[in-house]
């Protein structure tokens, strides 16, 4: 591919990204970041910051303000660690259990703008195909 094919494809991607996020941001109540915090926090369990960080491929502020907006909302409780100051705590609130699994019955349960137009198969390659582009560095 030449570098004007290559970046037509990549401000293809570009352009879907910020559509889907609209759009999951607008049916689910959560930014997809943030969804995916919670998700991480739901499996895990009680994290620290550093964890979730290092899991999420973000910066420490980046961090630090959408843990700061989802404590705002209730989502998160944070505890500083008592032998390590340093060291910050995450775990789910009981309103962010309840409100994800609400989310996820709510979209299993009508149709959603969320639903992908790709079949399993479909979905499976193109996550495939991301991984390749991105872990190709």
């Amino acid at each position: 591919m030449n570098l004007r094919e290559i970046s037509r494809l990549l401000y293809q991607i570009k352009l879907t990204n910020q559509e889907i996020n609209t759009l999951f941001e607008k049916e689910t109540g959560f930014s997809l970041t943030r969804y995916e915090m919670l998700m991480f926090l739901k499996d895990k369990g009680t994290c620290s910051q550093n964890q979730i960080q290092t899991e999420m491929k973000i910066d420490s502020a980046a961090i630090t303000r959408h843990l700061k907006i989802l404590e705002q909302k209730g989502y998160v409780i944070r505890k500083r660690n008592i032998e390590n100051n340093r060291e910050v705590f995450v775990q789910l609130s009981e309103k962010a259990i309840q409100d994800l699994e609400a989310c996820g019955k709510e979209h299993d349960q009508e149709k959603s703008f969320l639903s992908l137009s790709l079949s399993d198969e479909e979905a499976e390659q193109l996550s495939q195909l991301l991984n390749k582009l991105y872990l190709k560095r």
